[in-house]
């Protein structure tokens, strides 16, 4: 495999990608001050948040004080659905984003023009740093509307300078035609769709490796190295990893550098993370793995103080940027199983199938309560037609790795090719049918 050299030129980057520390800090308290001040100002949620707390946006003299004041949950948001966490008036927005909603209402979230050029800004960054150019093709498989991906992918590439094909989610078959016969350099689509992607490729004899793919910039689900290797190897293009969520930005809060794919660099210029116990609340020191949380230093409509997004990573130094890296998100703490008192994330799953050659990375993890005690089966595809033998002897080292691996014990069930309904969009990894918890 031989992948391009994507690494920026000089001049390339932004100044405040490379600014020193000392520098950072100080213009992230200057905004984080003003963030506090105008939530404290218009928003009734955060004002009593903050009173109930005993602390004023005036109390924050330095950045480690920030740990002093509330955080914000979904469900704060959920709470003053659809619009009563905005902080300007609803004629300044410009537009509206909001979740799927399908555990409950839908979170809501408001831009000011302004709000939308930031949010342009750091996806194009963050599009460079993945090594896309102006000039190129950018196909965006990111589905369009309400959901923040397509339109947050589109227009940070237009920034950019690059020439946007905006497909969305779903059409596979026309997807693939358009990807041969428009030559993008750069595709922007999750990663379990990227594999139902390549799939069709193989499936119309298309050649993946072939193909004018040079980038693909994926996020919105949790994925590991070993689906990133496979991605690599079948495709002979660079997968690198971008982070957003829509009660923060979009994509575009953090991104993975093409040179070192080592971790996602935050752009801390407009958005402060911390990462804190995910049962105690306390903040803890970098390099230490807990849940993500988010303060938006810029954000004019609905800014957020403390967002607890429930991904769990580790803040790092930073290599390629003097902004810190947070690490490739290991599973969200609600998408965590318990099966016999042990902790089990679908990545940890992730790694031991994709470890398995004859295996694809098409699994789902099917939760079942048949007496009193949770049970999990893992159901995933062979990559080809096998006999009932070899898929027998599959599951079992499947069943083995994961008790060595995690520490419990899960059922395995190897289907055939395709027996998995493909995603458009995020994959639908926990399939739960205990009946007491639908």
């Amino acid at each position: 495999m031989s992948l391009p050299d994507l690494s920026p030129r000089p001049g390339d980057l932004d100044p405040v990608e490379t600014m020193p520390r000392e520098q950072l800090a100080a213009l992230q308290l200057e905004r984080l001050q003003w963030t506090l001040h105008h939530v404290h100002a218009n928003v009734p949620h955060y004002r009593a948040a903050f009173d109930e707390a005993g602390v004023h946006p005036d109390d924050c003299r330095e950045l480690a004080d920030l740990a002093r004041f509330p955080l914000t949950t979904k469900q704060d948001l959920r709470r003053h659905y659809p619009f009563g966490m905005l902080a300007v008036p609803q004629e300044r927005v410009a537009r509206i984003h909001a979740s799927s909603g399908t555990t409950g209402k839908p979170t809501v979230v408001g831009y000011t023009r302004e709000d939308l050029d930031v949010w342009s800004e750091v996806v194009a960054r963050s599009i460079r740093a993945a090594g896309g150019r102006a000039g190129m093709k950018v196909h965006v498989a990111y589905g369009y509307g309400l959901f923040t991906g397509g339109l947050g992918a589109h227009y940070g590439a237009e920034r950019l300078g690059c020439t946007v094909i905006p497909m969305s989610g779903g059409q596979t078959e026309r997807q693939v035609s358009l990807i041969v016969d428009f030559e993008p350099e750069v595709i922007m689509v999750t990663p379990t769709y990227m594999l139902a992607l390549i799939d069709e490729m193989e499936r119309q004899g298309v050649d993946p490796r072939r193909t004018s793919l040079k980038v693909g910039i994926f996020g919105a689900e949790p994925w590991t190295d070993d689906m990133r290797r496979e991605i690599e190897e079948r495709v002979d293009m660079h997968a690198v990893d971008i982070y957003g969520l829509s009660e923060v930005m979009g994509p575009g809060v953090a991104m993975e550098c093409v040179e070192t794919k080592d971790g996602l660099h935050v752009w801390e210029d407009h958005f402060y993370p911390e990462v804190i116990d995910p049962v105690t609340g306390e903040v803890l020191p970098d390099g230490a793995e807990g849940e993500l949380v988010f303060t938006t230093l810029t954000k004019q409509a609905l800014p957020v103080v403390r967002y607890r997004t429930r991904d769990l990573t580790r803040l790092l130094p930073g290599t390629a940027r003097t902004m810190r890296r947070m690490e490739k998100v290991t599973g969200r703490s609600d998408d965590m199983m318990i099966i016999r008192g042990v902790n089990v994330f679908p990545t940890q799953l992730e790694e031991i199938v994709l470890a398995v050659p004859d295996l694809s990375p098409h699994f789902q993890c099917v939760l079942t309560r048949p007496d009193r005690l949770d049970e999990l089966t893992v159901r995933v595809e062979a990559r080809h037609r096998l006999d009932d033998a070899r898929a027998r002897e599959l599951a079992e080292q499947v069943r083995a790795r994961a008790k060595d691996l995690v520490g419990t014990t899960v059922g395995v069930e190897v289907l055939p090719p395709e027996s998995i309904e493909r995603s458009m969009g995020k994959m639908r990894r926990i399939v739960d049918r205990r009946p007491d918890l639908r």
